[in-house]
């Protein structure tokens, strides 16, 4: 079992009244982190120490912030083993998925750091004779951060990473599913040397979470938030900071579509299907969660997918190599055997895998797939997937754009200019041709349309989330003036 701290201004803290919560490992139940459950008082605390810092973060120059940033990432690196038994101990996930998250992660710091000295402007022609006028990008303040548990590495550094090269201080808001992995990346901070105050960590028990996040929305101080996690939570967290007038970037719930047209390679088509359909099984945002498939060649790939998802090895990531590990409740596996309870009375086909008994769940295929049933729609975020099959490009377009979310699509098909045409127009944020749903490299644009959030994190919408834009004049000869 692993027991955290808290961090505020660089002291490592218990809640204020001592207070504790649990993170159970969901295979056997065994407790994996104890964690402080910090208190409202606790979470305004590490505002205010983020409050304090940022007077003299701000003002560092950019190769003191890049320094830092890059050891931070050789920091995060050497942790590897640790973030390993952490993730596996709280969230059930394989070694695979969680190296996968240290690597991606320290390019996100790396990245980060790459950015500190494109924190530009541009001189904008004035009017007014010898009027010198700069729009001048400049750090906001106190970012807060919410990350969730299914990516925790990679989504609790994006979090704070491209903040902290803009030179705003920043919280993290730990998950309450993983608080030692988020623990482990602000130890890997701490370590690189971050001044006292410009990262602070807090945790909290479930109940005390809506409590603990308003509070820190709601502070003077906080002037950007972000999270990425559930839709339903982001409506609420939308809220909290329209009501309070507070910038906030939400990377939320998605139900990708993989287009498989009829002239699509086969081998390429099956790949990018397995691999986006059940890494991690299928608990990432991008996960192909619907695959639209051209009735002309659905028989061969349906055949072909259902025996590469039967082979993937399942099991305990903490006894071996696997690409199935744990799911991380049995939440999940309640909501996944009732889709597919309901997709079977409604006509659909059971290819492979099929309704789990614990929250080792196989891949799992169901072929026919139709509007009436719930897999069509609602996101699964497991390893249970629907096969839609469809009549020409026009009806994989609109299955494709059938659902109130939007953040990560991928198109298949021989022909590329007609492959590009598709992916021009689904409504998602990110399309990839010739490739998997799940894809992510910390310089680009990441975020989603509709019900899949608001702006964008990576690169330079980095910098434009988490910066000011500031219109700046210098009047460099006298001015007339009317009276």
């Amino acid at each position: 079992m692993s027991t955290i701290s808290i961090l505020i201004n660089g002291e490592r803290r218990k809640a204020s009244n001592s207070a504790t919560f649990e993170r159970r490992n969901p295979l056997d139940g065994s407790v994996a982190t104890s964690a402080p459950a910090a208190t409202v008082q606790d979470a305004l605390a590490a505002v205010e120490a983020a409050s304090q810092a940022f007077v003299a973060w701000s003002a560092t120059g950019p190769g003191i912030r890049r320094n830092l940033l890059n050891k931070a990432a050789d920091a995060l690196e050497a942790k590897g083993p640790a973030f390993i038994a952490a993730m596996a101990a709280e969230t059930g996930s394989s070694a695979m998925w969680a190296g996968f998250n240290v690597q991606l992660a320290a390019g996100t710091l790396r990245e980060a750091a790459s950015l500190t000295t494109q924190l530009g402007g541009e001189i904008i022609p004035s009017d007014v004779p010898g009027n010198l006028a700069m729009g001048v990008r400049q750090p906001a303040g106190v970012v807060l951060g919410m990350a969730p548990w299914n990516a925790p590495i990679i989504l609790g550094v994006r979090a704070i990473a491209a903040p902290l090269a803009c030179g705003n201080t920043v919280v993290l808001k730990g998950s309450e599913m993983c608080p030692a992995t988020h623990g482990l990346i602000i130890e890997a901070l701490q370590d690189a040397g971050f001044p006292p105050g410009v990262v602070n960590f807090i945790t909290n028990a479930p109940s005390d979470a809506a409590a603990v996040v308003e509070a820190m929305i709601a502070h003077p101080a906080v002037r950007r938030v972000n999270f990425t996690g559930s839709t339903h939570v982001g409506r609420i967290i939308a809220r909290v900071c329209a009501e309070h007038l507070k910038p906030v970037v939400l990377e939320l719930g998605g139900k990708a579509p993989l287009v498989i047209l009829d002239d699509a390679d086969m081998d390429m088509a099956v790949n990018a299907a397995a691999f986006g359909a059940f890494a991690n099984s299928g608990q990432i945002c991008m996960s192909t969660e619907r695959i639209i498939v051209d009735e002309r060649i659905a028989d061969e790939f349906v055949a072909r997918l259902a025996s590469k998802a039967s082979s993937l090895p399942m099991g305990d990531p903490r006894e071996g190599a696997v690409v199935l590990g744990s799911v991380v409740d049995m939440a999940t596996v309640e909501r996944c055997n009732a889709m597919i309870d309901d997709a079977l009375a409604k006509g659909a086909q059971l290819l492979c895998g099929g309704k789990a008994d614990s929250t080792l769940m196989p891949a799992t295929l169901l072929d026919h797939v139709t509007p009436t049933m719930r897999i069509y729609n609602d996101e699964t975020f497991g390893p249970v997937k629907g096969i839609v099959r469809v009549r020409g490009v026009e009806e994989a377009i609109a299955c494709a754009n059938d659902n109130a979310y939007g953040l990560s699509s991928a198109v298949i098909g021989g022909d590329l200019a007609r492959a590009i045409q598709v992916a021009n127009r689904l409504q998602t944020g990110i399309c990839h041709v010739n490739g998997p749903t799940v894809h992510d490299e910390p310089q680009m644009p990441f975020g989603g349309v509709k019900a899949s959030g608001i702006g964008r994190f990576g690169g330079k919408a980095g910098i434009e989330a988490f910066t000011d834009l500031r219109w700046i004049t210098v009047q460099t000869t006298p001015r007339h003036y009317p009276f």
